[in-house]
C-alpha cells in the first residue's frame, strides 16, 4: 500500500508536479490518498468526490486497489486553544456520511477511517463522554443529539454497505433517539 497526496493523479496543489510519480504508484498494489483537511463540508467534499472518481477509475485501469480515506470532522482546538473551535464541524455525521456514501457510490471497496481515537485533533469515532472534564477553553465533543457511539455505528453500517449486506443507502442514518 503506498500513502499518496490528495491530488496524486492530477499533480495538484499538495503533489510534486513529476510523471516518474505515477511509475512509481503503478508498482504498488494499493493506492491510499490522504484527504483529511483538503474539504470542509458536505459542498467542498462533492468537488474532491469527482476527483476521487476519476482517481477509483484510473486505479482500475492500472489494475491497483484503492483506499478512500474518511473522517467525522476536525478541530486542533482540543489541542491548541488557540485554533479555532470545531474547524470542520461534523454536523451530526452527515459529514461524515457523505464522505462514506460517496466514496462508495464512486466504487471505493475500502475505507479508511481516520481516526478511531485522535480526540486531540476533533476526529476520533471511539465512544465518548459528552461531558469531559475541561479547563480553561471548551473542549470540542460529539453533537449532545446523537448517541456517543454514533460514529461508530455509521461506520459499521458503512462497512456491511460495501460487504453487500445491507442496501446502500445515500442518507446519512441518523439516530432516532441519543442513548449513552
Amino acid at each position: 500500500m503506498l500513502g499518496v497526496p490528495t491530488y496524486w493523479r492530477e499533480f495538484g496543489n499538495d503533489t510534486e508536479k513529476n510523471p516518474l510519480l505515477h511509475d512509481i504508484i503503478k508498482k504498488a498494489d494499493i493506492v491510499h490518498p490522504w484527504t483529511i483537511g483538503r474539504y470542509s463540508n458536505e459542498a467542498t467534499y462533492s468537488k474532491y468526490a469527482e476527483v476521487q472518481k476519476g482517481d477509483i477509475a484510473w486505479c482500475k485501469q492500472n489494475k491497483l486497489d484503492y483506499v478512500g480515506v474518511v473522517f467525522p470532522g476536525f478541530s486542533w482546538h482540543n489541542m491548541n486553544p488557540k485554533s479555532p473551535s470545531n474547524q470542520i464541524p461534523r454536523n451530526r455525521g452527515r459529514f461524515f456520511w457523505k464522505q462514506l456514501s460517496t466514496a462508495i457510490k464512486n466504487g471505493a471497496e475500502m475505507l479508511y477511517v481516520a481516526m478511531f481515537d485522535e480526540v486531540d485533533e476533533g476526529t476520533a469515532i471511539f465512544k465518548v463522554s459528552k461531558n469531559p472534564p475541561v479547563g480553561a477553553s471548551t473542549f470540542v465533543k460529539f453533537e449532545d443529539d446523537i448517541p456517543s457511539d454514533y460514529y461508530l455505528y455509521l461506520s459499521g453500517y458503512a462497512g456491511k454497505m460495501l460487504r453487500k449486506q445491507v442496501p446502500f443507502k445515500e442518507d446519512v442514518p441518523l439516530p432516532l433517539k441519543p442513548k449513552d
